[in-house]
């Protein structure tokens, strides 16, 4: 083998990790209690929860989705609630099957995050609120909180059987 086809060889062999796209795929906000809610003084309550999910396609490519839900609450009344799912469209190749988890887990939300806040901000003020800024997230410690209570789960049920 020449030493030019093996460099090509050892080249493809290298891992890819790249953003080939980044959207929206669901945006909304409901204001239920609008004019009235403009009226009030108080301020509200936020109830906010995240999901992550990631899916495989052919060719090495993955697309990974971040949504946020957030609803605000004053005397029992939305005020609104926002929902947006950011996502990206990410080529990965020749990444060890053990590292295709934290990836998707922890690499691929940490990249759609800064968006998806952005989304949620602009989105609250167009609604005539003040912005709702999120956060920053540790996805990392998410992801290994999920992981030990995997474990965790899975002992528990190994010793009950």
């Amino acid at each position: 083998m020449s030493e030019e086809t093996q460099a090509v060889q050892e080249e493809s062999q290298q891992p890819v990790f790249a953003v080939q796209k980044l959207y929206v795929t669901d945006i909304s906000l409901e204001s239920p209690s609008a004019p009235n809610a403009f009226m009030e003084q108080e301020q509200p309550e936020f109830s906010i929860q995240f999901r992550n999910q990631a899916r495989g396609f052919d060719n090495g490519f993955f697309e990974a989705s971040l949504t946020v839900t957030a609803t605000a609450t004053a005397q029992d009344r939305t005020v609104f609630l926002v929902e947006v799912t950011q996502a990206g469209l990410f080529q990965i190749e020749n990444v060890p099957d053990s590292e295709m988890d934290p990836l998707l887990g922890i690499g691929c939300p940490s990249i759609l995050f800064p968006y998806l806040r952005e989304a949620v901000s602009d989105l609250t003020t167009r609604a005539g609120f003040p912005p709702l800024l999120l956060q920053p997230i540790n996805f990392e410690g998410i992801y290994m909180q999920q992981r030990q209570q995997a474990a965790e789960q899975a002992a528990n049920a190994q010793t009950t059987h």
